[in-house]
């Protein structure tokens, strides 16, 4: 099937590792031009690099901090200036959900819940905000948020707080855009194989006593396909919705986590 995204001009921040590359290779692979944004900017030639030693049509990397909205701006300036304008936003930068181990509400404070929402429900409000009117102008986009499936879970306090944010944002972005020809989506992964694993099996390994087979099996039992999905995996399911063929989703939130057992969702 072709997606029809050969040349469409896509910004992918957090693009130099994990989801965000991922999603940027599996968009070059249907011949999309990428800008990829990230804070490090030896990472993300390291990751430009990667990606055009693969094929890729075009690459463009802009070191940003999507915290700052005048960064974010500027970012988003370079790009249509380079590619002539933007038609996909894919939002992927955010810090881990592992970054912090789940705390209970005598032990978290404000500053952690500040620090996840303005990293990620603000982050991508911001580029969102500097990409809508490049977007509208021409009658055509799409943006898609990269969450979590703790919005469905109550394990984690901050984070289920900023991915369920980042969901209600979405919706109410798509029914703002949706009439200009633009679709918001949000994607939830649940756990997925990324670079940053073998250290996250090594430290969950270390926390349970168990040891790094075991605590895989406890990983992979946590879906309905039997094991973690990859990030090739959710960066299609991404790619699809950065598609002039996802126009009949919009608003909605597609899990991307392999299935979670025991639960439905309506």
């Amino acid at each position: 099937m072709d997606l029809g995204l050969g040349g469409r001009r896509a910004i992918v921040t957090g693009g130099s590792r994990g989801i965000g590359l991922a999603t940027a290779r599996a968009l070059t692979a249907e011949g999309a031009r990428v800008a990829l944004l990230a804070r490090d900017p030896d990472a993300l030639e390291a990751a430009a690099a990667s990606l055009r030693d693969a094929g890729a049509p075009e690459v463009l990397t802009v070191a940003a901090d999507t915290t700052d909205d005048d960064a974010v701006r500027a970012a988003v300036r370079t790009v249509a200036e380079q590619f002539g304008g933007v038609d996909v936003l894919v939002n992927a930068a955010a810090r881990p959900a592992s970054a912090g181990a789940p705390t209970g509400l005598g032990a978290t404070t404000d500053d952690a819940v500040r620090v996840e929402l303005e990293t990620k429900l603000l982050g991508y409000l911001r580029c969102a905000r500097a990409v809508a009117p490049l977007m509208t102008a021409q009658g055509w986009g799409r943006i898609v948020n990269v969450s979590g499936l703790n919005a469905r879970r109550s394990t984690s306090l901050v984070g289920s707080v900023r991915n369920v944010a980042v969901a209600s944002m979405t919706a109410a972005l798509a029914h703002e855009l949706g009439p200009q020809g633009v679709n918001v989506t949000v994607v939830h992964p649940g756990v997925t194989e990324t670079e940053r694993t073998a250290q996250a099996l090594a430290d969950r390994a270390a926390a349970t006593g168990l040891d790094e087979t075991a605590a895989r099996a406890e990983l992979d039992a946590t879906t309905t396909i039997g094991r973690i999905t990859t990030a090739a995996e959710v960066a299609d399911v991404i790619t699809f919705l950065c598609s002039p063929r996802s126009v009949a989703i919009n608003g909605d939130a597609v899990a991307a986590g392999g299935g979670t057992p025991g639960v439905t969702h309506y």
